[in-house]
Order: structure tokens, then sequence, then C-alpha cells
């Protein structure tokens, strides 16, 4: 059984570019018949991300606030560089006034994803950088959201901040406590003791989560406008840009000191959104055109991931068989 639940956590990693797409595919279908469960999304969400902190203990969160320029440079490239990059792009494509522009730079400024904790974890990145992203970014996003709005176009949102903060408190940072209290009562071997039982249903978990959000946003799926030739391909330019903006920006600013964990770690920050949100404050505060942008970015936030994540590993094994390479060389 132990060896069992290994495999199917390995094949769930291996396959995860078709079980992601084929999740969304799925809960567009089973819509209807889904949407009952939506309510169960915080608790995969938690569990997921309970699984994940059971591998940082305290001195892994603390040492990341003792690099505060990392955490810095994420949010500047996730909410500064992002925007401006949504901003020009769509004003190019729809003209500056465009509704769907609001949308896209919407996209940009909303809190950083909870789900990118799971991939970041996948692909070997920085745990307890993430999560301490995901925490500090959503605490500051009633400030952050709003003001980015009024900066781009001299327009002011409100934001239900106690609302946002419990989602926060229950999705991540109770499961984060619990996970780290774990760890350190264990000494570090918690995770790798349940780890046959843990790791596959985290992850299952995972994709039940994007299952469900596929369903949830289904109905407005149906509602899109003709302007769909020319939105979705911008949007999924702009979802690249965010994944680009974190991988090739940490890169430049900080080659001498980030590590491929952390870089991987910054690009999936900057490249995915918390959407639950973004679509709560687009269809609360602007017109049904600005909410299409925020729509489309869930369905191709979760494929571009499974690609990025694909890409990650292709690079990764070119860098260790350069290095392996290098080695031998110099012998």
């Amino acid at each position: 059984m132990r060896s069992f639940g290994i495999q199917f956590s390995q094949f769930v990693d291996k396959y995860m570019f078709l079980l992601t797409p084929g999740a969304l595919l799925l809960g567009f279908l089973f819509g209807p018949l889904l949407q009952p469960a939506i309510g169960a999304i915080p608790y995969l969400f938690g569990y997921s991300t309970f699984v994940m902190a059971m591998g940082c203990g305290v001195g892994h969160v603390r040492q990341v606030f003792r690099k505060p320029g990392i955490m810095l440079l994420t949010l500047g490239l996730a909410h500064l560089l992002s925007p401006i990059i949504a901003y020009l792009l769509g004003s190019a494509v729809f003209g500056a006034h465009s509704p769907y522009v609001v949308g896209m730079v919407l996209f940009t400024v909303i809190p950083l994803g909870v789900s990118s904790v799971i991939w970041v974890g996948l692909s070997q990145g920085s745990v307890p950088l993430i999560l301490a992203l995901v925490v500090l970014d959503s605490a500051l996003s009633p400030l952050v959201v709003p003001h980015s709005i009024e900066w781009m176009f001299g327009q002011m949102v409100s934001i239900d901040t106690g609302g946002v903060m419990l989602d926060l408190i229950w999705i991540v940072v109770l499961p984060t406590v619990i996970g780290v209290a774990v760890h350190e009562l264990s000494k570090g071997h918690a995770k790798t003791q349940t780890a046959p039982f843990m790791l596959p249903t985290s992850k299952l978990a995972f994709l039940a989560v994007i299952l469900l959000n596929a369903s949830a946003i289904a109905p407005y799926v149906k509602d899109l406008s003709q302007d769909m030739m020319k939105l979705v391909p911008m949007v999924i330019l702009l979802v690249a840009s965010c994944y680009g903006v974190g991988a090739v920006g940490s890169r430049w600013l900080m080659k001498e000191i980030l590590d491929p964990a952390l870089q991987v770690t910054v690009a999936y920050a900057t490249g995915m959104r918390n959407i639950s949100l973004g679509i709560v404050i687009a269809m609360g505060y602007f017109t049904p055109q600005a909410s299409i942008p925020v729509v489309l970015s869930i369905l191709i936030q979760q494929p571009m991931a499974t690609a990025f994540h694909a890409l990650h590993k292709i690079l990764t094994l070119r860098r260790l068989a350069k290095k392996g390479m290098s080695r031998y060389d110099k012998r």
C-alpha cells in the first residue's frame, strides 16, 4: 500500500499536463452536477496547503523573512510591472478606455493565487517563500487592489476586507500554522511518514479544486461576447507574460543570489492570481465586459501552469546534464 501511494503520486506529477486540462474540461461538461460541491473548495485548498506546509519548519519561514529583497522583488514584478504590461497590451488592441483593459489590469493586481503553493511544491521550489508571499500579498490586497486601479484608471473600488482575510485565514494561514506545527512536533518526519497517503490525496484534492472551479465559472463562459477572437489570444499572452516577468525578471535582477528553486517560485507567484476574488471584484464594481478577461484567465491560468511546469522540468534536466558534462570535461 505504501509503494502504491508513492507511485500514484509520481504518476500524477508525470501526467499533470494532461490531468489539469482534463479536470477543467470535466468541470465544464458536468458543471450543473458538480456545483453543489463548490462549497468544498476551501476545505480542499486547505488540505493541499496543509500537506505542503508539513514540509516547512519555523526555521524555513524565518529564513524567508531574512531575505526581504526577494519578497519585494516578487511583489514589484507582480503588481507594478505586470499591470503596466497588461495596460499596454490591452490599450494597443482595444483602446485605453475599454472595459476589457480594466479586466486585464485587474487580473494583475489581485492577490497571488493559493494554487501557486501546489505548483511550487510540484516544481521543487521554495514552499516557505510562496506561502509567505501569498499570506503577505493577501493581507495587503485591500490597499493594493483599489489604489492600483485608481492609479491606472482614476477609479476607486471597495473590497470586503473581512471576507478576504477570513478566506485567507481558512485556506492558507490556519493550514500553514497546523502544518508547520506538525513539522516541528515530529522533528520533520511527519511528511515523509505520511507521504504514501497524504501526497496522492493532496494532489487529488488539488485536481478537485480545478474541477469545481471550472464548474463554478461554466455559466459565465456561455455569456462571452463576440470579441473572443481578439480577447482570448490577448489573455493568453497576458498570463504567459506574467510567468515570463517572474522567470526572466528574477533571473536578470538577482542573478547572483537567486537559485533555480527561488526562480521558479517567483515565476509561479507572478503568474498565478486569486481568480475567485478577481471575479467578485470585476462583477461587483465594473461592467460585465470587465469580468470577461478575469473569467478567461482562470481557463488559461492552470493550463499555463501545466505548460510552465513541463518547461521547467525540461530546463532542469538540461541544466543538470550540462553540469554533469562540465564535471566530466574537467576530469
